[in-house]
């Protein structure tokens, strides 16, 4: 059950979004033949992204 209503769509989004920015060739459903590689690059670009978002929030 989610939470916030909406939220498993943004995260998906979010990772598609983050997986092209690093050319990850991701698909909707299952993605187990990405590389260890691949697969940190796209939640590594995710966690790039939060944080640029929270410090260009912080002065707000």
């Amino acid at each position: 059950m989610a939470v916030v209503p909406g939220a498993k769509q943004a995260l998906e989004r979010f990772k598609m979004e983050a997986a092209s920015e690093v050319g990850v060739p991701l698909k909707q459903g299952y993605n187990g033949d990405l590389t260890s590689r691949q697969a940190g690059s796209i939640g590594g670009q995710m966690v790039k992204k939060m944080i640029m978002n929270y410090e260009q929030n912080l002065g707000k």
